[in-house]
């Protein structure tokens, strides 16, 4: 029997039916489904079948000190206990498995785990590989007659990956957690990736407090034309270049250009002749073609954070509709064929006229941006859907894919710029306006500002009459994260991949490190990172990331050995123990001082005290006031999700407005989010209600 193994139920339901033609028949492996046709069975996993744990005893954390679970000898679990019995029972009768996993280290990690068992209980069986990069018919006939050799060195990649961050963020996670006294589901998480993108958000944010505005001033004209053959004067803005660092120096120019002033009902004008108006042309480019972070970011400039789009695109990559999400390529390979996409485009009312017009030209040149792979081709769209196979969030998703592609193909939109130089006594104002004259890639990809900033025509030696004005501004710190600036960032640096930035960052607002978007750092994110920086600053440099994430690309590359990377990992985080092992209690107090100052929500109705957040004996969440016992002033909150606590505060209370994120997914894994607002205003309008229904009740009783 040949066995086709697949990561998820929904692609081997898919690839089963391509194969079969449509004549496939459901069947179970024990309880596991599958799709049989001829002498083929496809089956599909559920992520990683087995992962890595600490044995036994090594789980209790205030029994065994952090820095044994460093060389601790690694167990291997089954994470599907159902999934296990149902690869051992193919087992039996298979004589060819064929891996057809997502291609990439996770997919491959994940298919040779199911092969692993299969062959611990038949060790004869053959086995390949099918590689796509879309779930399309033309993508998996052709990558199952192309079938290839299984990437053992990928595999292990993404394996070490696994035990070595296993690794880091147990024992660092446990180390700091007891350092602070800071257990259950509290714990403070840190992680060989986490605390380097973390690290950034602390150090902007630090960068932003120690910054002090400066307050300058500009010199503004708006500069009148008169004619005689119009009414109304043409007006268009301009400004003097120079940025003054006192006021009276602003003034004194505007008062020593008044000098040749023309007193007018609107004012006094002041005489300046056009020495130059230059005219050019400039093209702007189509954007480049979608890779992983370039998606992200696009979808966050439209309100998508990056864990909600890349389930999204998941969802719609696994139904078909676009190609592989997870991708580092911005450059379309030779063997994609741009006018069969486009054939398909035209078909869409939303897609028909730009895929039309583009198949009116005789060559489609792609635009290409600096990174190149074998693996993956840019995330583009694959087969036509509709608004209403999608909810709303899925089409909006799909749009942007589809607009990126035919904007990869468009032609480069052309702006007319215009510079103008005016001179009034000596001093230089300068205006700049553009218009634009071919909309190009403009006209189907809305997602790109193209504002227009238009200026009269003139001619040098014109003279034109200025209404001077002097503005006062400041200084601007440098902005704050974004989620898709912060998702570029790591990038940059290396720190993280691909699969796992939008994760990472998730993990930071699901610890309480960060709130908002953009991203600001709570007190103990800035404890956290203060206590390493100072005592292990290595965990909380790009650099150490990145180092070993190019040592995991020597594993592909086969120049290195599994085990040589991990080994080396752990010496690096044993090295990093010493050091912390003798800071303990300088770490404890900036720890405990950084959760402390973030548990505190504002003041006490009752007695004046500190409202703070606290857990119950249970685990239960509630708000509580700092002077219990002799105050029993308290809120509840909700049991389960976590809470994202805004920087918005309630007008009446003085407390943060909250909102619950649950952790459940629902169709395209959507998050449910209520808005809790005020818990003080909530928990009184719940007990309005409450006593409404009592008294209703009493009512009907008499």
């Amino acid at each position: 029997m040949h066995y086709i193994i697949t990561e998820k139920n929904t692609t081997a339901r898919r690839i089963a039916a391509i194969l079969s033609d449509g004549k496939v028949e459901s069947v179970k492996i024990g309880s596991i489904k599958a799709y049989k046709f001829d002498d083929v069975t496809v089956m599909g996993l559920q992520g990683h079948v087995v992962g890595f744990d600490f044995p036994k005893n090594y789980k209790s954390w205030k029994s065994v000190p952090p820095q044994r679970l460093v060389n601790a000898e690694l167990v291997t679990v089954p994470l599907r206990k159902d999934v296990v019995a149902a690869l051992r029972k193919i087992a039996k009768d298979a004589t060819l498995v064929t891996i057809a996993t997502d291609y990439d280290r996770e997919g491959e990690l994940i298919g040779v785990e199911a092969l692993r068992i299969i062959k611990a209980a038949n060790p004869h069986v053959r086995a390949d590989r099918m590689r796509y990069s879309a779930i399309t018919e033309k993508d998996i006939k052709e990558s199952f007659a192309n079938r290839t050799a299984i990437d053992y060195n990928l595999a292990a990649a993404a394996e070490a990956r696994e035990i070595i961050d296993l690794v880091w963020g147990a024992s660092l996670t446990r180390f700091v957690s007891l350092a602070a006294n800071s257990l259950g589901k509290d714990f403070l998480s840190v992680g060989r990736v986490q605390s380097p993108a973390l690290a950034l958000v602390v150090d902007r944010e630090r960068e932003i407090e120690a910054f002090t505005p400066q307050k300058y001033y500009e010199v503004y004209a708006t500069a009148r034309i008169t004619t005689a053959s119009e009414a109304k004067p043409k007006t268009f803005e301009a400004k003097h270049p120079k940025k003054f660092w006192e006021r009276a120096a602003a003034d004194d120019l505007v008062a020593r250009l008044k000098t040749n002033a023309v007193q007018t009902p609107d004012g006094e004008l002041v005489p300046a002749s056009v020495v130059e108006f230059k005219v050019k042309r400039a093209e702007q480019k189509p954007p480049i073609p979608f890779n992983t972070t370039e998606f992200l970011r696009a979808a966050a400039s439209i309100g998508f954070s990056p864990m909600r789009a890349m389930r999204i695109a998941e969802s719609l990559y696994l139904r078909g509709f676009i190609s592989y999400h997870r991708t580092d390529n911005t450059v379309y390979p030779e063997t994609i064929r741009f006018e069969s996409i486009l054939e398909m485009l035209v078909a869409h009312a939303a897609f028909k006229k730009h895929a039309e017009a583009l198949l009116k030209k005789k060559t489609l040149t792609p635009t290409a941006g600096k990174k190149r792979t074998t693996d993956h081709p840019p995330i583009h769209p694959v087969a036509l859907a509709d608004a209403e196979q999608l909810d709303d969030d899925e089409w909006r998703i799909y749009e942007l894919v589809v607009r990126r592609f035919l904007a990869t193909l468009s032609e480069p939109a052309l702006w007319e710029s215009v510079r103008v130089k005016l001179d009034a006594s000596g001093e230089i104002f300068r205006a700049s306006g553009r218009k634009l004259l071919k909309k190009g890639f403009l006209d189907v990809y809305p997602y790109v500002k193209a504002e227009e900033k238009l200026l009269p025509k003139l001619n040098e030696g014109d003279v034109v009459l200025l209404l001077l004005r002097v503005e006062e501004k400041e200084t601007k710190p440098p902005k704050r994260f974004t989620q898709g600036a912060l998702i570029k960032k790591m990038e940059e640096l290396g720190i993280g991949t691909k699969s796992t930035r939008h994760e990472i960052l998730a993990k930071l607002y699901q610890r309480g490190y960060v709130r908002g978007n953009p991203l600001k750092p709570t007190k103990k994110a800035f404890a956290v990172v203060e206590s390493l920086r100072r005592h292990a600053e290595i965990i909380t440099q790009a650099e150490m990331t990145k180092s070993l994430e190019e040592e995991m690309d020597r594993i592909c590359e086969g120049e290195k050995s599994e085990e040589e990377v991990i080994n080396k990992s752990k010496e690096l985080l044993s090295a990093i123990f010493d050091e912390m092992a003798t800071r303990r209690e300088e770490i404890r107090e900036l720890l405990r001082t950084g959760i402390s100052e973030d548990a505190k929500l504002g003041a006490c109705p009752k007695c004046g005290g500190e409202l703070l957040l606290r857990r119950s004996k249970k685990g239960n969440r509630f708000i509580g006031c700092s002077s219990f016992p002799s105050c029993d002033f308290s809120l509840p909150l909700p049991k389960s999700g976590y809470l994202v606590i805004s920087e918005e505060r309630c007008e009446v209370h003085g407390l943060p407005k909250m909102r619950v994120v649950s952790s459940g997914g629902g169709k395209g894994g959507r998050r449910r989010v209520w808005q809790l607002g005020c818990p003080y205003c909530s928990w009184l309008a719940k007990n309005e209600n409450s006593e409404e229904t009592k008294n209703d009740e009493q009512k009907g009783e008499n």
